[in-house]
């Protein structure tokens, strides 16, 4: 015969089974790599479309599972002008003599079109953490979903995101760490920078899709402003490609008698209380033809967001161009890009 319990076991049962249990812990996701904000440059980039377009911005992971992003927004559907940073290089690193062969014209410096004001998107999701791969399905109208995979630094201070997949974007970089977005450094610290910075970045312009990698970027040959600190230049006396005859510079380009094919560039900041920079360079035998000093033509503009490690070390950028003529729709010069050294 069955043994009957005693009366006690049986009311402790029954008050186990009638009380409430304690609400349960918030579950806990994992941040991708460890870290919590990451610098973004992701573009929809095909050589048969008229329809790309390149974000530039952030994402910001919490511990329960959730994430943000904060993104400016280039599209060939609504092509923006170029604007002005207010920024104009001091007499120190410029010149207001053009024919100078060490410093870059005194010009203010020019970014993409709404690049100076707040992102023009924000928007949040979910993610998960599976291995080395981190899956974001954004909380938007249409379908959104992306898959990365997670590549932590050998010292640990930085992770990078090398993009796996999209519903909408082809091609993306992405850096994080837990140094807070408003934490950037002074172009002081980017000239000093000792490492080795390089290039890779895929880019259309004309209906073709141009990659290339390992393109050493020299930060150090720039010269630092002595007013204008927060901006630095570069006069490249002369390039083999770019700035040609057959180029855009029929009377001043290089392969011309005047054989001009130098570059001015400019690398200033765009915020002192978030990541923006910009990169803003031109052939200067463009500007000859026009009969300009400072160039209002087809320049081109790169937004920047300067990639900092755990330590608030400067660790270079990741960057989009968006450079919309003013022409017709196949003369822009759209791309993405990472600028650091950690690739």
């Amino acid at each position: 015969m069955r043994a009957v319990p005693p009366i006690a076991a049986v009311l402790t049962f029954l008050l186990a089974c009638t009380i409430a249990p304690w609400p349960a812990a918030a579950s806990t996701a994992a941040l991708p790599g460890g870290k919590a904000t990451y610098v973004v440059s992701q573009g929809h980039l095909k050589g048969a479309s008229n329809q790309n377009w390149v974000r530039l911005g952030s994402y910001r992971f919490s511990a329960d599972g959730t994430v943000t992003a904060a993104l400016y927004l280039w599209w060939q559907r609504h092509p923006e002008p170029r604007q002005g940073t207010g920024t104009t290089p001091d007499s120190g690193c410029t010149t207001k003599a053009g024919g100078s062969a060490s410093r870059p014209r005194t010009c203010e410096v020019l970014t993409a079109g709404g690049f100076t004001g707040a992102p023009d998107e924000n928007r949040t999701g979910t993610y998960t953490v599976s291995g080395n791969v981190v899956s974001i399905r954004w909380k938007i109208a249409q379908t959104w979903t992306e898959q990365w995979f997670v590549r932590p630094s050998s010292d640990g201070t930085l992770a990078r995101l090398d993009l796996k997949h999209s519903t909408l974007a082809t091609h993306g970089y992405g850096y994080g760490s837990n140094a807070a977005l408003g934490t950037r450094r002074a172009m002081s610290s980017v000239k000093a920078f000792s490492g080795t910075l390089r290039q890779d970045l895929t880019s259309w312009a004309g209906g073709k899709i141009v990659n290339s990698s390992g393109q050493r970027f020299g930060h150090s040959a720039f010269r630092a402003c002595a007013g204008t600190t927060w901006c630095l230049t570069y006069l490249q006396p002369s390039s083999s490609g770019a700035c040609q005859k057959s180029g855009g510079c029929p009377k001043y380009g290089g392969g011309t008698k005047a054989n001009v094919s130098s570059i001015q560039y400019y690398l200033t900041k765009v915020s002192s209380s978030d990541r923006r920079d910009t990169l803003w360079h031109w052939c200067t035998c463009l500007a000859m033809e026009r009969g300009q000093f400072c160039y209002t033509g087809n320049s081109h503009v790169k937004p920047l967001m300067q990639i900092i490690d755990d330590r608030g070390a400067f660790r270079g950028w990741v960057g989009a161009e968006a450079s919309f003529s003013t022409g017709a729709r196949g003369a822009d010069m759209l791309a993405v890009f990472r600028i650091t050294d950690f690739r």
